[in-house]
């Protein structure tokens, strides 16, 4: 498992537990849901991509691990306005903010490849 794959990783795993304070509240269950499925799918998209049939393939996999990760983002900036006190927040908006730059470089040097 390469570094990226590992920050993806552990990405994933630190949403999950801040997602852990938030399980209390019904109204949120299914956005909840939603931030743990679009922060996990990143590192097991990535993960494919690694043995990817061929380059085409290697691109839309990246492209996938965008997706999710500006998804991500998106709920991790809901969450930030719902629970403003919520510091845990902050890193990781930052790190999803750096893994979606680091993606999006890598998709667009396998594009048109």
């Amino acid at each position: 498992m390469n570094d990226l794959h590992q920050r993806l990783k552990k990405f994933a795993v630190e949403v999950y537990r801040l997602t852990l304070k938030f399980r209390k509240d019904p109204l949120l269950t299914d956005n909840v849901n939603q931030l743990i499925r679009s922060s996990a799918s990143p590192g097991a998209n990535y993960g494919e991509a690694q043995s990817a049939s061929s380059t085409k393939d290697f691109h839309n996999k990246i492209r996938i691990c965008l997706k999710e990760m500006r998804e991500s983002n998106y709920w991790l900036h809901y969450f930030h306005e719902i629970f403003p006190e919520l510091v845990e927040t902050d890193p990781l908006i930052q790190e999803s903010e750096e893994l979606c730059k680091i993606l999006s470089s890598i998709a667009f040097k396998t594009q048109n490849r």
